[in-house]
């Protein structure tokens, strides 16, 4: 069942995002993003020694009259970053009242509007079970912004997620921009090789962790049975007292700084999110204090 998450007053509040994704990724020719590779955009970067068949035309001959020594100009290169964005679409993120459906497709919309804020390419995709779908592709601009962004209200939630499965057989770009994971990771399929061939493919990766308040503070107690929401086999039936609660919240914290451990290791970005927060406060006050955002 759809949902309406995108709409005019969101997408009004999301123009008061004007913040940069992270400066200095590879990206396409055509952007008015820096990369740290020299080019021929107009802002000077650096000099090496002029070597022959060089551009003449690049010869600094001030520095010359000075040195008498051939020296190349070099320049900063502007590149066109694409951003493509993944959103798991499986059951677990409807738990919660369907907030953590909702604030993955609100964190997508606006990571999708600060990459094309900056004339980068967005392409988003939904990850369920073992297939990946591309709902937005390509996007630059923000006329195709708004023409596009309300699909990601039509993004069903079902079934279970696999990232690496899905992930691993696709194309995904070689050092051409950012790609985001927005998922709970509340699952016992393999995500890290996804994270890895993202990585081995010289991509920013930035792993967006969303968990609901009751998932983050539990305050059930007494008699329960609990389902998994992406297997209804397994099931939980017990009493939950304070030594039960204090179990799972070791747990969390676990899987919490694994996640964000395996992502440290292999220069990704993590984050962990309350699927209450508001979106300013997160890209407001979190991102930037991480420095993911400038």
């Amino acid at each position: 069942m759809s949902r309406v998450v995108i709409n005019e007053a969101f997408l009004q509040q999301v123009e008061t995002l004007q913040m940069l994704i992270k400066n200095n990724v590879a990206g396409l020719f055509g952007g008015n993003r820096q990369s740290k590779s020299f080019g021929s955009s107009c802002e000077f970067a650096d000099y090496r020694e002029y070597i022959p068949g060089d551009d003449i035309s690049k010869i600094d001959w001030n520095v010359y009259a000075r040195f008498d020594k051939l020296y190349q100009k070099l320049y900063l290169d502007e590149r066109q970053m694409h951003t493509r964005i993944y959103i798991d679409a499986s059951r677990s993120m409807d738990y919660g009242k369907s907030k953590k459906a909702e604030q993955a497709l609100r964190l997508a919309a606006t990571l999708a509007y600060m990459s094309v804020d900056q004339m980068d390419k967005v392409s988003v995709y939904v990850v369920k079970d073992k297939t990946v779908t591309e709902i937005i592709s390509g996007m630059v601009g923000k006329e195709a912004y708004l023409q596009a962004i309300g699909k990601l209200n039509e993004v069903e939630f079902s079934g279970d997620v696999h990232f690496s499965d899905a992930l691993l057989p696709t194309r995904v770009g070689y050092g051409d921009g950012m790609s985001v994971i927005i998922s709970d990771f509340l699952t016992d399929n393999d995500f890290e090789k996804a994270i890895d061939y993202l990585t081995d493919k010289k991509r920013h990766v930035f792993c967006m962790q969303v968990l609901s308040k009751e998932e983050l503070n539990p305050q059930t107690r007494g008699k329960v049975h609990l389902f998994d929401s992406e297997d209804f086999n397994l099931t939980y039936r017990k009493n939950v007292d304070k030594e039960i609660i204090q179990a799972y919240k070791a747990a969390l914290a676990y899987v919490t700084e694994r996640i964000g451990n395996y992502c440290a290791a292999r220069g990704a970005d993590y984050v962990l999110v309350s699927a209450e927060t508001s979106v300013s406060e997160i890209f407001f006050g979190k991102l930037v204090d991480m420095g993911v955002l400038k």
